[in-house]
């Protein structure tokens, strides 16, 4: 995994827009309309090597496959490369999505956001998910298309590195039913190590691995109260064993763990703070962090890392531009919000990255396509500001000099 040895280095969290000419297919499929699977194919290509190409232009040098290739979400597209789930129509009133201590207190708010005009999730997400056999792994022919159209995307395009994201244990199949193991911790102990089979064919490809665990924040304002901050830190610190367990064997150097609070535009009064948690999540395996650090509820945490030591030889990728809000930050902004980073844990050590995606499910686009772009070309103007300084001009302006 490449450092920022001579200039801050840029990413993203993983998740871009899709091009409408891709959603045409994805609706007619969908809907159960009949469709040509070899156009489909080849606008998926075409997606992807554009999707790729566009990275490399606004300044991204750590690129992915904008997940394009993912049947519906981040999490939930592992329907579709498992076995042993059945999907089943939400009895009424036991939506999980609807819960939370911020939906709670913010009812109305909640109530307009997501108005069925305005939330255009995809079908599966109105489902229950059932696990009524066993978990294996059936997705390779859908996982290697999608490498293989992520290498041939690569091609002729100057990028440091590349990744691609997927859903964690904790994370994939959020809510599931458990009706055919004997325990809700077998089935997540299945599910990882079924999953490792994903997890290790795409570090095999080449390609830096991605885990995906919104999860692991989320949980806490959808449990406390009534459960106690204690009972869910034993949750987090027991998915991050299971996650591990599904890492083993994988170079720590080949994987990124983001971590972020939620992607949903809302006012996020009841997340559980960084601190809490933060030393959970310097345990799973991996060689970097990326963490939510733009959301005006949580930017003020990168003071976290004046006092919380990064491991040695680890990498802090934090969110430095919202995938929530339509206002493109700055660029200075975004150099001011590095070298804070910087000073706290050494410039070598820090990637510029984002929040969250941008479109964690398909139809459910975050920002227009255009701001995100824009908001990606000001992370890269950003982190080519904060390396003239941070390289360039060190003397004259050191990262305590930099406005808090």
């Amino acid at each position: 995994m490449k450092r920022s040895l001579n200039r801050i280095l840029t990413t993203h969290v993983g998740s871009l827009i899709r091009p409408a000419e891709l959603l045409a297919f994805v609706r007619a499929k969908q809907s159960g309309e009949p469709v040509d699977e070899s156009a489909y194919e080849r606008c998926l290509r075409g997606s992807i090597a554009a999707v790729v190409r566009r990275q490399a232009e606004a300044g991204i040098d750590i690129v992915d496959d904008g997940e394009f290739g993912k049947s519906t979400s981040w999490s939930l597209y592992a329907l579709k490369r498992l076995s042993g789930f059945d999907q089943r129509p939400f009895k009424s009133g036991t939506d999980s999505f609807a819960r939370g201590a911020d939906r709670e207190r913010f009812k109305e708010f909640y109530a307009e956001l997501e108005q069925p005009a305005e939330r255009a999730w995809s079908k599966v997400t109105t489902q229950d998910a059932v696990c009524v056999g066993p978990i294996r792994y059936t997705g390779l022919d859908e996982l290697d298309r999608d490498i293989a159209n992520f290498k041939s995307a690569l091609q002729g395009v100057e990028v440091e590195e590349a990744f691609l994201p997927v859903a964690a244990p904790s994370s994939a199949i959020p809510d599931r039913k458990n009706e055919y193991y004997k325990t809700d911790e077998d089935l997540i102990v299945a599910l990882a190590e079924a999953l490792r089979t994903e997890y290790r064919t795409i570090v095999e490809a080449g390609f830096l691995l991605q885990v995906d665990d919104a999860r692991a924040a989320v949980t806490y304002d959808r449990i406390v109260p009534p459960a106690s901050f204690e009972d869910y830190y034993r949750w987090v610190a027991r998915h991050v064993e299971i996650l591990n367990h599904a890492l083993a064997g994988i170079p720590e150097d080949r994987v990124r763990y983001h971590v972020c609070w939620g992607s949903w535009p809302g006012p996020h009064t009841s997340d559980v703070p960084l601190a809490k948690i933060v030393d959970l999540i310097l345990k799973v395996r991996a060689g970097a962090y990326l963490i939510e650090a733009a959301n005006p509820r949580h930017e003020h945490e990168w003071r976290v890392w004046q006092s919380r030591k990064l491991p040695e030889g680890k990498i802090l990728a934090p969110g430095l531009i919202s995938h929530s809000t339509n206002v493109v930050e700055h660029p200075e902004l975004v150099a001011e919000r590095i070298m804070r980073f910087a000073g706290a844990v050494g410039r070598e050590n820090v990637i510029a990255s984002t929040d969250c995606g941008f479109a964690q499910e398909q139809f459910n686009r975050r920002v227009h396509p255009s701001i995100m772009w824009a908001k990606l070309e000001s992370l890269a103007e950003g982190a080519r500001i904060a390396s003239a300084h941070l390289w360039g001009r060190a003397d004259s302006a050191r990262p305590d000099q930099v406005p808090h």
